[in-house]
């Protein structure tokens, strides 16, 4: 079986990717739509938070690298470059002081907390800023397809990216397998 080459937008659309940072730091992302990307976070500061239908700027540098920008509502700036064909990237985190200093409120499904992010992005200091920059060996990539909702659609668990890795998570439509009911 041929790994898939990825030279356009076309071919990155869609694509969940899980990578660990060199720092240690491991992340599930996946590029939802043109315009939209999920996420979980499996380890680092803020291990255990979880969002989806975020917006973001997805645009092609060069055939086969892709960079990724957006800003969430707890005021962290994120930019990532993939470079899927070599199975790596390079990210840099930009969270604010209050994230660095209080990472377990946004801990949590983002989406059902805006409130709460806006409210402590007031609340507390925003700078300075703490820089995360790291490259990031990609350790899966999966064909979701577009608009996927069953790529991220829980609250992440230890074990999970390994279930992911080894097929057991998703089934053969890349559909979330539900193995509690």
């Amino acid at each position: 079986m041929s790994e898939k080459i990825f030279k356009d937008l076309s071919d990155f659309i869609g694509t969940h990717f899980i990578y660990t940072y060199d720092n240690g730091w491991e992340y599930e992302w996946y590029a939802k739509n043109e315009h939209t990307v999920d996420y979980r976070i499996h380890g680092g500061m803020v291990a255990g938070r979880w969002v989806t239908d975020q917006e973001a700027n997805i645009v092609k540098l060069t055939d086969g690298v892709f960079k990724i920008t957006w800003t969430e509502p707890t005021g962290t700036d994120v930019a990532l470059d993939f470079m899927p064909n070599e199975r790596k990237l390079h990210g840099v985190i930009f969270f604010p002081k209050w994230v660095h200093d209080h990472p377990e409120i946004t801990v949590t499904y983002q989406n059902e907390h805006i409130d709460t992010m806006l409210e402590a992005r007031e609340k507390y200091a925003t700078y300075p800023k703490y820089l995360v920059p790291e490259f990031a060996v990609i350790t899966y990539i999966g064909s979701a397809g577009i608009d996927n909702d069953d790529v991220i659609n829980e609250a992440p668990y230890k074990g999970m990216t390994d279930s992911i890795r080894n097929g057991s998570f998703y089934d053969a439509n890349y559909r979330h397998k539900k193995t509690n009911i």
